[in-house]
């Protein structure tokens, strides 16, 4: 039994005793390097197989439009043999070579070097890279589509930006990766609008908001509204996320809405006391817009971006803005009947006799049209060739032509006029005049037929 023992431990401590030599060469580790298992090799022999493993070496380029590959012999590479296998296998300790079971799985890492021109051309020669296979990104932008503003997302293209590439791809290679995947990399080249781009989201949000206002010109019979089909034709969008106004257009809109509301100077049909209905033509009465100062407001409108009820902006206005700007208070004269009405919200307030102008070219009162009171002035003088007279009261309605009494007249109405009438302006009583002077406000409507 002894001798049995004794030769176990022999046996044993031989076998030891030759591990430890064999290990003084040899790994017993577990560790790998550039993927290749050390245990057991020597280091000449691990060397080897790492420089044919170098050789065989290629990486795999992920892109967009599929999968491209550089060799070894495309970029000059080579194991650069920095002592790594000998620092392994120095750091050994051969004594412990029957505890190698338990040596931690790793993979240490080897230096290679590569030829820096020679992997700029392999990455020239891709396909990828070629002009003829890439296509630019596009930004998103607006467009619009069904009464609205819909962002058009941005399209990736496939650019491949060089440095990024070679940037990647070298360090892939001196990491010993399989692969490189580009988009991981920031290789491709980015639209500089993205669809989900605040700048862009909110300049679409705006634009929408615009669409939904509305202007509305108040008429008092009728309005004139700014809205949608007129709103969206005005809108001029910038390259920066900003928005203008086609101000010819907002300036055609006004043009137009002049045209079909101003009164100024145009023809009306009158109905006079009678009841019989006379055309009018002339006179500096009713309502003019200021179409630059309207435009300005109206633009100033759009840009604030609410709905709003307004009036345009006048150079002249009249006293009612009814399509009927004459309205229910305005002061008749009837040159045939020389008789004058004041008419006060729709009741006539004053019915009396006049005298107007004499009858010849010269002094006949101006008539056919509707003027607006001027002024109202009372102990006035009037003055002009051969003449010199006080009033107590005087509307002028047109230049030196108004309404005043006339003390020196014991009579009104009739034919006076044709051979003793006056020098253009309408002579009234004094009794009556008092009550028109009461009445009567300045802009009121004055209508001789």
């Amino acid at each position: 039994m002894r001798w049995a023992v004794l030769v176990i431990v022999i046996i044993i401590a031989a076998v030891y005793v030759g591990g430890v030599v064999f290990f003084h060469s040899h790994f017993y580790g577990a560790e790998s390097i550039f993927g290749i298992s050390v245990r057991m090799q020597t280091v000449g022999r691990l060397k080897q197989e790492i420089s044919d493993k170098v050789g065989e070496y290629y990486l795999t380029v992920v892109t967009r439009d599929g999968d491209e590959f550089i060799d070894a012999a495309d970029m000059g590479l080579s194991y650069d043999d920095k002592g790594e296998a000998d620092e392994l296998l120095a750091g050994q300790n051969p004594a412990l070579w029957p505890l190698m079971s338990l040596t931690a799985v790793s993979d240490t890492d080897i230096s290679v070097k590569l030829d820096d021109d020679m992997l700029g051309e392999a990455i020239t020669a891709l396909s990828c890279m070629q002009d003829e296979n890439m296509t630019a990104p596009t930004d998103a932008y607006l467009e619009f589509e069904d009464k609205s503003y819909v962002i058009v997302d941005d399209t990736p293209g496939n650019t491949l930006i060089y440095d990024s590439v070679y940037d990647a791809v070298r360090e892939a290679v001196l990491d010993g990766e399989s692969e490189v995947v580009l988009e991981d990399h920031d290789c491709y080249e980015a639209p500089y609008v993205a669809a989900d781009d605040p700048r862009l989201t909110g300049e679409c949000d705006s634009l929408n908001g615009l669409l939904a206002m509305t202007i509305t010109y108040d008429f008092d019979d009728r309005q004139i509204v700014a809205d949608y089909d007129d709103i969206s034709s005005w809108l001029i969008l910038g390259d920066d996320f900003s928005y203008s106004w086609d101000e010819d257009a907002v300036s055609d809109f006004v043009y137009e809405m002049a045209y079909k509301t101003d009164t100024m100077g145009l023809s009306r049909t009158f109905t006079t006391h009678s009841g019989s209905q006379i055309t009018l033509k002339g006179g500096d009465y009713g309502w003019l817009i200021s179409q630059s100062a309207t435009t300005e407001q109206l633009i100033g409108l759009l840009d604030a971006g609410e709905s709003v009820t307004v009036e345009p902006i006048y150079r002249y206005k009249g006293l009612s803005r009814a399509t009927d700007d004459i309205g229910d208070s305005y002061v008749e004269v009837s040159i045939s009947a020389q008789n004058m009405w004041v008419y006060k919200d729709g009741k006539c307030v004053v019915d009396t006799p006049v005298v107007t102008g004499t009858d010849t070219d010269e002094r006949r009162t101006p008539s056919g049209g509707v003027w607006a009171v001027d002024a109202k002035m009372e102990d006035y003088y009037l003055t002009g060739q051969g003449y010199d007279s006080h009033v107590d009261y005087w509307l002028p309605f047109n230049g030196n032509v108004g309404i005043h009494d006339a003390s020196w007249r014991s009579s009104f109405g009739g034919n006076i006029y044709k051979t003793n009438g006056s020098h253009g302006c309408v002579n009234t009583p004094l009794s009556a005049m008092k009550t028109v002077y009461a009445n009567v406000e300045i802009g009121w409507p004055v209508i001789v037929y």
